[in-house]
């Protein structure tokens, strides 16, 4: 189910078309194919809920091991109704494909959005995440079809800000900030572990 050998052939031409030149970015042991069934168990990660992907294709990133303070942030793997008390909830960010490539081989960066300040926004709400994703789409070279594309994040809960909008969560980012000292703030506080990609 999440192992390269049970790809499914689109997911591993897009891989190929897609991310080129990439492969030390990711992880496909943890790849996982929402796409193929639902169900309405309700779970939690670092205690909030998480509603998962239905519909998408996940390309896990490769993130064990590559922080300091441990895998913690990321809770235990496989399926669980609750969150461990170390791990971090879970967050979402509708982006374009070269978004996600640069986000994937850096960091995320402060962005033009600054309704409620400067900083990282994402979501818990993956249908919000979709309509910034909709903006953004691309098609395939190879098979035509036309895809949307969504960060799936580890937030940290100290970090965070639950703005006044529901449903939108911030890490702040002051203007000023040095470059060095910006990159430090979102490995502490926002950490991508996988690209969504859906068909449109």
């Amino acid at each position: 189910m999440s192992l390269t050998s049970q790809l499914q052939p689109e997911a591993t031409g897009l891989r190929k078309e897609l991310f080129v030149d990439m492969d030390e970015f990711f992880d496909p042991k943890f790849d996982y194919n929402f796409r193929r069934r639902k169900d309405e168990k309700k779970c939690y990660r670092g205690g909030e809920t998480y509603t998962r992907p239905w519909g998408w294709y996940r390309f896990a990133l490769k993130v064990l091991n590559k922080y300091p303070d441990g895998n913690g942030w990321l809770g235990q793997n496989g399926w669980r109704s609750k969150g461990d008390a170390t791990e971090w909830p879970v967050s979402f960010h509708g982006t374009g494909i070269e978004g996600a490539k640069g986000i994937a081989s850096s960091q995320f960066s402060a962005g033009p959005r600054q309704v409620y300040g400067r900083g990282v926004y994402s979501t818990p709400d993956i249908h919000i995440a979709d309509t910034y994703a909709m903006t953004k789409t691309f098609k395939s070279k190879k098979n035509g079809k036309t895809y949307k594309t969504i960060m799936q994040n580890r937030i940290n809960p100290m970090m965070r800000v639950k703005t006044k909008r529901d449903g939108y969560w911030l890490i702040k980012i002051p203007d000023g900030t040095s470059p060095d000292q910006e990159k430090k703030i979102v490995e502490e506080s926002i950490r991508p572990y996988g690209i969504l990609i859906k068909e449109v």
